[in-house]
């Protein structure tokens, strides 16, 4: 079973075969909580979110139509975190600042370091959309018709909106160095 694509089998799931999904669980658990833990960086969160992204894929399995599975549990994912997103900001306990970590590869060169501090503050400063925009395209390498399936735009639409996220985020590193 393990032989079979996402879609087939998520058909299956869909059709009642619950074991499948611990298949495609296997497949998509690390990559939904690091798109999560990229948006949120509260590991806690965001493993609570991941853990609801799969209850409620197979809760909502009927309503899959066949379609590529990535973009369905990636529009769950972003449905859940900005339901998430908008609880938290009418308590308001906003996202103001979110930490993004990058790895390095020598910890002891400064140079890279503070780079990667100047891209975080960069970073922060990008609207929730740019920034999901950016997590999604750069850091997870979705595809943008992947991403247009998943917010609900066109690849077009999806690749502009991106290269101008890109170009706030340039601006806004050239601005903080």
């Amino acid at each position: 079973m393990k032989n079979l694509n996402d879609e087939e089998l998520m058909i299956l799931v869909s059709n009642g075969n619950l074991d499948m999904m611990s298949v495609l669980f296997d497949r998509y658990h690390i990559k939904i909580f690091n798109f999560l833990f990229k948006m949120t960086r509260d590991k806690e969160v965001s493993q609570d979110i991941t853990q609801e992204v799969f209850y409620k894929a197979i809760k909502y399995r009927a309503s899959y139509k066949k379609g590529k599975f990535s973009s369905w549990i990636y529009t769950i994912a972003r449905n859940i975190f900005t339901d998430y997103y908008q609880r938290q900001k009418n308590k308001d306990e906003r996202f103001d600042t979110i930490e993004y970590k990058i790895e390095q590869k020598e910890p002891d060169q400064m140079d890279i370091k503070e780079t990667n501090e100047e891209l975080k503050r960069a970073l922060n400063q990008l609207s929730n959309v740019d920034r999901e925009l950016v997590i999604m395209n750069r850091y997870q390498g979705i595809k943008y018709q992947e991403i247009a399936e998943i917010t609900g735009s066109t690849a077009g639409a999806v690749k502009t909106k991106v290269h101008r996220a890109i170009h706030k985020l340039k601006d806004h590193y050239l601005q903080n160095i």
